[in-house]
Parts: C-alpha cells; sequence; structure tokens
C-alpha cells in the first residue's frame, strides 16, 4: 500500500475538500478521516474506506465562523453546553435541521454536531466554511488514530492527503450528549465528564442502551488484534502476565498512574501492543473520576468479543 501525501498545508487540505476528496484531520481528540459534508460522493468514500456502515450516523465539525444553528436545533440546554464548551471536545446530539443530508444521519431526524478546538481544524473548517464529517480515520472497530502516522499506516492511498497536526492531545474521542426534548443524556463519556455536564446543565442520565444514537456506542469497538482483559489492580494484572507468559504467550500490563496520560496513550499503546506482537493486553482500569470514565469505556469495548 502507497502512502499518502503528509502536509501542515492547511490551504492545500482546505482545496482537496473541496474538490471532493478525503483527508486525514487532527483534532484535539483523535484523527479524523474528513470529506465535506454536502458531497455526498465524498462522504460516500468515508464509509467504505473506513469499512463503515452508512446507517451510523457521523459527526459534523464545524469552525466557529459557522453559525451551527444552520445545521441543528438547539434548545436551551444544548446552547448552554455549546457556549461552554465550544470549540473543545464536546458533541450536541440535536434534532437535524433541512440542511443536513440523509447521507450523514443515516436517515435520523438528529445530527451530532461539534466544534474543534485544534487550531489545524480550526483554520481548515474556518476556510471550506462548510460542515466536514470526521469520523476517525481508521478501518472500521479498530484502535483510533492520534498520530498522522497512524492514519498513513491504516489507511495509506485510500486517503488523499493527511494534515499534520502533531499527536492528540486528549486522546480519546467526543464527549456525546443528546439534547432533546427536555433531557440531556450522555450517550458517549470523554474528556468532558458528566459533572461537568451537570455544572451547566441538568443532567437526566448516562445511556446504558445499545440502542445506536450516535457514534462509538457498539459493544465492541476501538479494538487492537491483540485480547484486551481487564483488572481493578495491577497486582492482579502483573500476575496474569506472568501467567500468560509461563503458558508461552506474550503479553504485558497497560498501566498509568495519571489518568490524563492514560488517556492521551492508550490508543498508542494498543497500536504497539500490535506492532510488537503482544497477544494479550492487562490492562489495569482507573477511577471513573474525570476522563478516567471514558479511559474504561474504551477499554471495556476493546475487551469485548
Amino acid at each position: 500500500m502507497t502512502s499518502p501525501r503528509v502536509s501542515t498545508n492547511v490551504h492545500e487540505a482546505a482545496d482537496v475538500l473541496l474538490r471532493g476528496g478525503i483527508i486525514g484531520l487532527p483534532t484535539e481528540t483523535v484523527y479524523g478521516l474528513a470529506a465535506l459534508a454536502e458531497i455526498e460522493e465524498a462522504v460516500m468514500r468515508v464509509f467504505s474506506t473506513k469499512g463503515r456502515p452508512t446507517n451510523h450516523p457521523l459527526i459534523i465539525h464545524l469552525g466557529i465562523s459557522v453559525n451551527p444553528e444552520e445545521w441543528g436545533k438547539f434548545n436551551p440546554s444544548a446552547s448552554a453546553l455549546a457556549r461552554e464548551f465550544w470549540p473543545g471536545p464536546l458533541t450536541l446530539l440535536v434534532p437535524r435541521t433541512e440542511r443536513v443530508p440523509n447521507w450523514i444521519t443515516g436517515g435520523r431526524d438528529t445530527v451530532a454536531l461539534r466544534v474543534p478546538s485544534h487550531p489545524l481544524a480550526q483554520q481548515l473548517l474556518n476556510e471550506v466554511k462548510t460542515g466536514v464529517v470526521a469520523p476517525s480515520a481508521n478501518r472500521f472497530g479498530k484502535v483510533s488514530p492520534t498520530k498522522a502516522e497512524h492514519v498513513v499506516h491504516d489507511l495509506g492511498s485510500d486517503v488523499d492527503l493527511v494534515l499534520d497536526g502533531g499527536a492528540c492531545t486528549i486522546g480519546v474521542e467526543s464527549t456525546i450528549v443528546e439534547c432533546i426534548g427536555d433531557t440531556v443524556t450522555v450517550l458517549r463519556p470523554g474528556s468532558i465528564s458528566s459533572a461537568d455536564i451537570l455544572r451547566v446543565t441538568e443532567l437526566s442520565n448516562e445511556s446504558q442502551d445499545e440502542e445506536l444514537r450516535a457514534p462509538g456506542m457498539l459493544a465492541s469497538h476501538y479494538a487492537p488484534r491483540a485480547q484486551v482483559l481487564l483488572f481493578d489492580n495491577l497486582l492482579d494484572a502483573e500476575e496474569k502476565v506472568q501467567q500468560i507468559t509461563a503458558e508461552g504467550k506474550t503479553s504485558r500490563v497497560l498501566n498509568h498512574a495519571d489518568v490524563n496520560v492514560y488517556a492521551g496513550r492508550l490508543y498508542a499503546d494498543l497500536r504497539d501492543a500490535d506492532a510488537s506482537h503482544v497477544e494479550v493486553v492487562c490492562a489495569v482500569l482507573p477511577s471513573r473520576e474525570g476522563i478516567g470514565t471514558a479511559v474504561r469505556d474504551r477499554l471495556a469495548k476493546a475487551a469485548h468479543r
């Protein structure tokens, strides 16, 4: 597989999008596989490149110069959350406007919107002046990319260009909050926690169902080739690694004392385990505080078989 062009030139990346191409887009969370939302052929190419079912809704990314209410209908809770956390790692699921095409939402009457804070992403989004879809730039269900080199490794020449914005600072996907009617529901945890949401608006609940209302809600996702086992403490994980090693398999512990470091390195660590031909990863679950809930969520999905 040949490699795509890797560039730090925002104008070049914007030109590729405006001509109907697809690119690797850096955000503060993970790299996205980006296309202009209103070009159906480009969006369909995103689906096919990822191997993602077309009934799985996509997040529309917007620049700060674009009015989000052209794309979604904001109730008071959604407006309050947008004021507090945009630009940033928060996705709002709201009723869609007529501007949103069916190929973005899988025919649903809602749309997921986000205004990322990564400076290159903002420059690009403000240059194209329209919505851009950008699911994670990897094959469907696999480990998300947090560096430009991950996108190149996963997708090769299937992507036209990779905009290199360095390593993602957060490392796990955005928090998704559904704001429909009088309810506010966290559908996917991220670096913005339920406590953060509660501080701004009344939180109804965290979704525990498997209904596919937003990206990242499948039970199995973010999965490496290695088997992932989960442990509540480091001692148990280390003992399991010793047992697995004695059985003739390769194994390693995945753990970081700092939960923000854990989040930032999670996907890179899982990728490194695969590159090192590790057969079993014994991951220690972090506390549920802050971004720890998101790390636990991603590890549970990586471990699901």
